[in-house]
């Protein structure tokens, strides 16, 4: 395996970054050496470039994929025109023995730049219905990997593979203890997650925030409220602790953690089944997204996991009725959730990766 490398890209929201995040030591302890192919100014550049500062990071041009007018629609094919050119010449200079891409709006040119310069390359879907970057890198693919069976009849099934869930390791060794250092919590109170996804969601979290008096006789509350979304008058609440973003410390917040409320992104509702943490789900609404959450909100609910509270019937009200009821029937989801299938690890999934590698 030495000097084999593998190329990963993916990145626009955490989602599409996580998994690769998680893999990259397990494809480094199988000999090989990994480097990054991302957009200037995504979420990726700023995630891989923190937890992986020794990884070679190679930015390139990329346009986004809109299902809406834009002016911007007009000029941003020749970005990916450009992205294209420069992803090319940097496989042709790495020489990769595979692809792995994530997906997100980046990945487009990058797998089309791997099947021309004929590297292997391995598309992973983690929701039921492929994004529209994913749709378009599929016929470039050599091996598609998905999350839900539901998928398989989406995707070439001669080329595809269902793997399940995969959760990074270190996410089940996290520490309620430190978890609550880093809040301060000095109660016993169960613990109550917010996580509006890594942009924040401003109806969730006003609906938290007038509705905090109340939470907080029943709950601490941790609030994941996204960039730019810190309410100073709420520093210093000895029961809410509310962060931006956070990385290596989620682990720790979720196993402080005993019921969550959250976005329906596949990566975290598997995570939170892993560990078994009872979710109130509010999906991202058709009018801001393609469904895919709705998708994964209501097969989670089918199968017992989750309850669903659709966005655009959250209020103030709405919200605390939701909760009220999550908190009623705890013990049932902690139930069927024990019943799931156990997830993959990241080491299984850089060995499923590796094996198509030429």
């Amino acid at each position: 395996m030495e000097n084999k490398t593998i190329i990963l890209t993916g990145g626009g929201t955490a989602g599409h970054v996580s998994l690769n995040q998680a893999i990259i030591p397990e494809l480094e302890k199988l000999g090989f050496r990994v480097e990054y192919i991302g957009s200037k100014e995504g979420i990726e550049n700023e995630l891989i470039r923190d937890s992986y500062p020794e990884i070679t990071y190679h930015a390139i041009s990329s346009g986004k994929l809109r299902r809406y007018f834009s002016t911007k629609n007009f000029t941003d094919p020749f970005r990916v025109g450009a992205g294209l050119t420069q992803a090319l010449n940097i496989i042709r200079k790495v020489k990769p023995v595979a692809i792995f891409s994530k997906g997100g709006f980046v990945s487009v040119p990058v797998a089309m730049a791997g099947r021309l310069a004929g590297v292997p390359v391995i598309i992973h879907e983690s929701d039921v219905t492929p994004g529209l970057a994913n749709k378009l890198a599929i016929p470039f693919a050599d091996h598609i990997f998905t999350v839900f069976k539901e998928t398989m009849t989406h995707v070439p099934k001669e080329k595809s593979t269902c793997t399940g869930s995969v959760i990074r390791s270190e996410l089940l060794d996290g520490s309620a203890a430190s978890g609550r250092e880093l809040c301060h919590f000095d109660n016993s109170h169960k613990v109550l997650m917010i996580m509006g996804g890594s942009q924040g969601s401003a109806l969730i979290n006003d609906a938290v925030r007038e509705n905090l008096d109340t939470l907080t006789k029943q709950f601490n509350i941790i609030h994941l409220c996204g960039k730019g979304n810190i309410d100073e008058r709420l520093e210093g609440h000895e029961q809410y602790c509310q962060f931006e973003y956070v990385t290596h410390e989620l682990s720790h917040l979720l196993h402080l953690t005993d019921l969550v409320v959250s976005r329906a992104g596949s990566n975290s509702i598997f995570e939170f089944l892993a560990l078994k943490k009872p979710m109130l789900l509010i999906p991202l609404s058709k009018q801001k997204s393609r469904g895919d959450q709705i998708l994964n909100a209501n097969l989670f609910e089918a199968q017992g996991f989750a309850h669903v509270l659709e966005e655009e019937q959250v209020n103030a009200e709405s919200f605390m009725a939701a909760i009220e009821r999550l908190v009623a029937e705890e013990e049932q989801l902690i139930h069927a959730m024990t019943e799931a299938e156990a997830p993959k690890t990241a080491y299984e999934m850089a060995k499923l990766v590796a094996a198509h590698a030429k």
